[in-house]
């Protein structure tokens, strides 16, 4: 940061194991890459190449020691992996991994279907070579499970070897945790938050007032996904309260001194450094 100011947030520091900001990359060409890690590569903690774009990306092996240049891990978007799932080829998926030196992979079953014990053995499988980020959640806007399903799969995934479990919302943040209108399925989130620890999940919340939601609730250091490359460092600005949506959330002054910076204010009492 160029200059101190003083009571911001403390964030946490890569290779964070909280507070990550796991980037969607759609397609970017090598040139796009370099140009996004220049500027934001202190924040970004993961990229994830979109669905399938990995196998019609040109160059991308090149596109990947970009990354890499700047020690930002990179994994395929789990559609690819459902997508060679389907065709009973995990093998030539895990042979393409290794070809790439791609040491991070994602386990779903969004959209094919694949039993609970199925995912949970591969899961357990792969996580002895591999960084496995496993996801839950469908991508169809009418499949919506109950809280206690969530709870049960999210518990056996991580039991399973999973590093990290992404709560589904998709690139346009209208499923999973997210109601097809973007509202946020606050009961789900709270039933879900009460009995996992939220250091282990990552939030998929591509829209400025799903992050915005997240960060009050849980704080700077939330773990959010599908962050658009070009939005990482308005995120941050999020996190860090450089941001009138989250402006008065990450600074301790009393009842009077908000009323002076900010006389429309109707907040109560004093806020907290989270």
């Amino acid at each position: 940061m160029s200059y101190q100011l003083n009571h911001l947030p403390k964030r946490t520091s890569k290779p964070r194991n909280n507070g990550i900001t796991l980037a969607l990359d759609k397609g970017y060409s090598i040139r796009q890459a370099e140009d996004f890690c220049e500027v934001a590569a202190e924040y970004t903690d993961i990229v994830k190449l979109g669905w399938g774009t990995s196998l019609v990306t040109n160059k991308l092996s090149e596109k990947l020691d970009v990354y890499k240049s700047y020690d930002i891990p990179v994994y395929f978007g789990g559609t690819l992996f459902e997508a060679f799932m389907l065709r009973d080829q995990l093998d030539e998926y895990v042979k393409l991994l290794q070809d790439h030196n791609v040491s991070y992979l994602e386990v779903s079953n969004g959209t094919i279907w694949l039993s609970d014990k199925r995912k949970n053995d591969i899961i357990k499988d792969l996580s002895k070579d591999f960084v496995v980020l496993s996801e839950v959640g469908s991508k169809n806007p009418d499949d919506i499970m109950p809280p206690y399903k969530w709870v049960k799969m999210i518990n056996a995934e991580l039991e399973s070897g999973a590093w990290k479990v992404i709560c589904e919302a998709r690139e346009s943040g209208t499923v999973g945790v997210f109601r097809p209108n973007g509202e946020i399925r606050s009961g789900l989130i709270d039933e879900i938050a009460d009995q996992i620890p939220v250091e282990q999940l990552i939030f998929e919340a591509p829209r400025k007032e799903q992050q915005c939601w997240f960060i009050k609730k849980f704080g700077t250091n939330v773990n959010l996904g599908n962050i658009e490359p070009a939005e990482v460092i308005s995120v941050e600005t999020l996190r860090l309260g450089l941001r009138s949506d989250t402006l008065f959330d990450f600074y301790t002054v009393d009842e009077e001194e908000i009323k002076s910076l900010n006389p429309d204010s109707k907040h109560n009492g004093s806020k907290n450094i989270l």
